[in-house]
């Protein structure tokens, strides 16, 4: 398996919608930075990502909203020379966000999306609750 190209410069909203996996990049309050491998669409001027609701990257863009992304593989490795994008990151509910929650995600991830959802339902022995992380990059 290859590992995904560094990002263009001239555009790294598109370039990071496009690729399969992302390292997403929260903050605990002690400053100390936590990565963690997503999949993410696009939607519009924003990147999506859906994850528990009681997540540790959840709870802790609730303390600091800032994030960082970078391209990397199913196993979270970044390849040298990714570039590293910065944003800010907005948890919204699954009430709010609708079909948004699911719509992205299962038109570019297809059954694979659905066979993860379905298998996290699976051992969690119930629907975990799952929110909506919209991304705003910063120029």
């Amino acid at each position: 398996m290859t590992s995904p190209a560094p990002l263009p410069a001239h555009d790294p909203l598109a370039a990071l919608a496009g690729e399969r996996f992302v390292a997403l990049t929260t903050f605990r309050r002690t400053g100390q930075a936590v990565a963690t491998t997503v999949w993410i669409a696009r939607d519009g001027d924003r990147l999506l990502v859906t994850t528990p609701a009681d997540s540790g990257k959840v709870k802790r863009l609730r303390n600091d909203p800032r994030v960082e992304l970078r391209p990397c593989s199913r196993r979270g490795a970044v390849p040298d020379g990714a570039v590293t994008v910065t944003g800010t990151a907005e948890i919204v509910d699954a009430a709010t966000a609708g079909d948004t929650l699911t719509r992205p995600f299962a038109g570019k991830y297809g059954f694979e999306y659905r066979l993860v959802l379905l298998i996290e339902r699976i051992a969690a022995r119930r629907q975990r609750e799952r929110v909506l992380l919209r991304i705003a990059v910063t120029p």
